[in-house]
């Protein structure tokens, strides 16, 4: 089993990709219920800061590995998540006399 930990939920199913006659994709779309939408709104917005800034949904359209148009949804609560901001608050705290150009 992998011990990859992934930022995003899969939110689930899309209707097919729509086509043109040269074959160009031309769109997705994905159809979410009123619970599904309230579930976004209470668990993945991303924080809001001092500004106001923030507060974003992010769905992601994309193919499964069987071929399968699919959406996710960022959550800025996961592991993997928390690990990523930890990693780049750590960067930015790195003096710059450090680096070595």
């Amino acid at each position: 089993m992998s011990d990859k930990k992934y930022d995003s939920e899969l939110v689930g199913w899309v209707e097919e990709p729509r086509y043109n006659e040269e074959g160009q994709l031309l769109s997705w779309s994905v159809k979410l219920k009123g619970h599904e939408m309230k579930d976004i709104m209470d668990q993945y917005l991303t924080t809001t800061n001092e500004k106001g800034q923030g507060g974003n949904a992010y769905i992601t359209l994309f193919m499964s590995k069987g071929g399968k148009p699919c959406a996710r949804v960022f959550n800025p609560n996961s592991e993997a998540a928390k690990e990523r901001r930890q990693e780049k608050a750590a960067e930015q705290t790195t003096p710059k006399d450090a680096l070595p150009f």
